[in-house]
């Protein structure tokens, strides 16, 4: 299996098809996906974006606790929804959509900075063989929770936001949410990427995951492709560019 060089730090933490064509139907429903290390909140800014636009969204508060339970939070979400409907999904939320993705509510799938699994691969083999980036050097064991993985405080504000005003970042290092280390290494089954349109917004100045990882996804993918001079953080730091994306994918340009 072909190694990205994402860093190796995971294996130390925890021991192509082609998409079909879009249709012509505009989605009005919108679900978004946050990542690993952050909580829904971090899609607020493109949650209020597209509801101004009229578009219904939705922001999953996934539990972080496995990729099952991740999937399972998502796919409750898209059952509520009626109609054609974008999946969007954030770093490790990449990973969520790929498995959940498979429903025939969802339209087109978008990714922000974001891992896209094929089928039996896991973030801990795609790891494996390079150099951790910067933001991953910043990962440590919860210590208030066995098995469940976080990022230094100290270090979030530049790894993770490096480019939001200093105040919001630090109180989104205070409301991270801590991932199991399991989950790095569950393997994605569904790899929805390859039945449905798909999007992907790369972060060219990514610490967390690196920009020529994301731009191997998406050419991987043959995904409609944008890219940010962004930190991982895309969501807050360029929420218009985001959700300008989301809306071309549910409008199937």
């Amino acid at each position: 299996m072909k190694s990205l060089k994402i860093g190796a730090v995971f294996a130390a933490l925890v021991a192509m098809g082609t998409p079909i064509a879009a249709s012509a139907a505009t989605a009005h429903n919108v679900v978004l996906v946050p990542g690993a290390f952050t909580n829904k909140h971090s899609w607020d800014k493109v949650a209020h974006l597209l509801r101004a636009k009229g578009f219904k969204v939705t922001e999953v508060d996934i539990p972080l606790t496995s990729l099952d339970n991740d999937v399972a939070a998502t796919r409750a979400v898209l059952a509520a929804q009626k109609g054609p409907t974008v999946l969007v999904g954030h770093s490790w939320g990449g990973v969520v959509i790929g498995e959940a993705g498979d429903s025939p509510k969802v339209k087109a799938l978008v990714y922000v900075a974001a891992f896209a699994p094929d089928k039996g691969e896991t973030l801990q083999k795609l790891s494996a063989g390079g150099p951790p980036t910067e933001g991953l050097k910043a990962v440590r064991p919860d210590p208030d929770a066995q098995g469940f993985l976080y990022i230094d405080p100290a270090a979030y504000a530049h790894v993770f936001v490096g480019d939001v005003p200093a105040a919001e970042g630090e109180a989104l290092a205070k409301g991270q949410k801590p991932i199991s280390g399991a989950a790095f290494g569950a393997p994605a089954i569904v790899a929805a990427w390859h039945l449905k349109p798909t999007y992907y917004a790369i972060s060219a100045n990514d610490m967390m995951l690196s920009p020529q990882a994301e731009a191997f996804f998406a050419q991987r993918m043959k995904a409609t492709t944008v890219t940010i001079p962004s930190s991982h953080a895309s969501p807050v730091s360029h929420p218009d560019e985001i959700a300008a994306l989301i809306e071309q994918a549910a409008e199937g340009k």
